[in-house]
């Protein structure tokens, strides 16, 4: 696997936390999603083998926990809350305004590369539903029209970047 140096020296540190070596399966995870942006079969395997078990131990791990990714993303990542106070104050029609501005569907990536656009459990902001996580800046009472105010900002950063 080609993960960054600074990855695999995290890696070789978190290990010796653990005495019992399967312990080490969920920062390893968290360790390589940061790294890659997402958990591949390959990686799985690595995981495996470096904590000296079988693949189907990681894999079940990366199933359960709907964090991690098992493909790449976008370069930005729009995550809209679904739950009941979002859901009520319109965020099925935020996330709905984020798919069209994008031209994708939820969990795709966009054809520029630019987004991927989620449904996510709680954000912990009910008070200023709806709320979406756009990387890690939450941004709150996002209607249709502040959606197309932040989709437009994504937009002159990604063209100004190109």
């Amino acid at each position: 696997m080609n993960f960054k140096p600074e990855t695999l020296t995290r890696i070789d540190e978190v290990i010796t936390h653990y005495p019992d070596l399967r312990s080490g399966t969920l920062p390893l995870l968290h360790l390589i999603q940061e790294d890659v942006g997402h958990i591949s079969d390959e990686s799985i395997e690595w995981i495996a083998e470096k904590l000296e078990l079988e693949p189907i131990n990681v894999l079940e791990v990366v199933t359960f926990y709907p964090m991690f990714r098992r493909k790449p993303i976008g370069r930005r990542h729009i995550k809209v809350c679904r739950t009941l106070p979002c859901a009520l104050a319109g965020g099925y029609r935020t996330c709905g305004k984020f798919e069209s501005e994008f031209n994708t569907r939820l969990g795709e990536v966009s054809l520029d590369g630019e987004v991927t656009v989620e449904f996510v459990e709680c954000l912990a902001s009910c008070g200023t539903a709806p709320v979406v996580l756009i990387d890690e800046v939450l941004h709150e009472n996002v209607d249709e029209a502040k959606a197309k105010t932040i989709s437009d900002q994504i937009k002159a950063e990604a063209t100004k970047g190109a």
